[in-house]
């Protein structure tokens, strides 16, 4: 098992660089088209050949795990943030402000909430910039996802206040912001940073789906997800193999922070 994981972290590590270094790997760029060339079989210039538009789908590919690896750890720490402040509250205050939040809560989570994303993304505007459907769309997955996570802080929220640190540290004067600061957010730190590191893969997968979908990142800018749509209309695996090389690197990102994510249940 060690060395799965040590495998697992040197392949996003990997994935990582690879995305960070796109310009230079990938000197065309993502939406340069090879018009004299277009559905080209792999070659040395264009190693996983090219679209219907003559666009490198190496490039592409490494411009999409860009967007989709560093703007899915965005949108994990809004919805962290969000479970931290609804589910803290809820905890520390107890009470009405329980009740209700925790009846928000629940109405987020008995509504699929991959369902919910694709209805809100599909009322707003499609024929927005890149840049623009970047962040309507990880800011959807920050602001829809935090549910669960809520929950999780609630429940270690409220044991805590019953803990007998908090007991004695309301004996000693300690209340308000200065309880929080100083005794509930360092002991919150471990469940915020697990609930951070799960979000990440469960985004990614979400922000692929609305891609499929087409309603993702806009082109020309590729993502994991609107990568994907080229798959739609792939008959068999045997002509193009190369075309599934982005299901691959998504199957294989996210597999590896699932077996990141039990080396810390692990130890937990």
């Amino acid at each position: 098992m060690k060395c799965l994981r040590i495998a697992a972290a040197t392949l996003l590590v990997i994935f990582t660089v690879a995305a960070l270094a796109a310009n230079f790997l990938a000197p065309a760029g993502y939406e340069h088209q090879f018009r004299e060339s277009p559905n080209a079989a792999p070659t040395p210039q264009h190693p996983l050949g090219t679209d219907d538009l003559g666009r490198d789908r190496f490039a592409r590919l490494l411009y999409g795990m860009r967007v989709s690896l560093l703007l899915a750890p965005l949108a994990a720490a809004l919805a962290t943030a969000l479970s931290g402040l609804v589910g803290g509250c809820a905890g520390y205050f107890g009470g009405w402000v329980e009740r209700c939040s925790l009846l928000l809560i629940d109405l987020f989570l008995c509504i699929p909430w991959l369902f919910l994303l694709i209805t809100v993304r599909a009322v707003l505007p499609l024929n927005v910039s890149p840049e623009t459907s970047v962040i309507v769309t990880f800011t959807l997955l920050g602001l829809l996802g935090w549910a669960a996570s809520a929950r999780v802080i609630c429940a270690g929220t409220k044991d805590m206040m019953k803990s007998e640190f908090v007991w004695m540290a309301r004996a000693s004067g300690f209340s308000g912001l200065r309880l929080i600061r100083l005794h509930l957010l360092p002991n919150l730190r471990g469940a915020l940073l697990a609930q951070f590191w799960i979000s990440i893969p469960v985004f990614i997968i979400a922000e692929a789906n609305l891609g499929a979908l087409g309603l993702g990142v806009a082109e020309p800018l590729p993502s994991l997800g609107s990568l994907l749509r080229e798959l739609q209309h792939v008959v068999t695996l045997r002509p193009t193999p190369w075309q599934f090389v982005p299901l691959i690197a998504l199957m294989a990102v996210v597999s590896s922070f699932q077996i990141l994510l039990g080396r810390r249940e692990a130890r937990a």
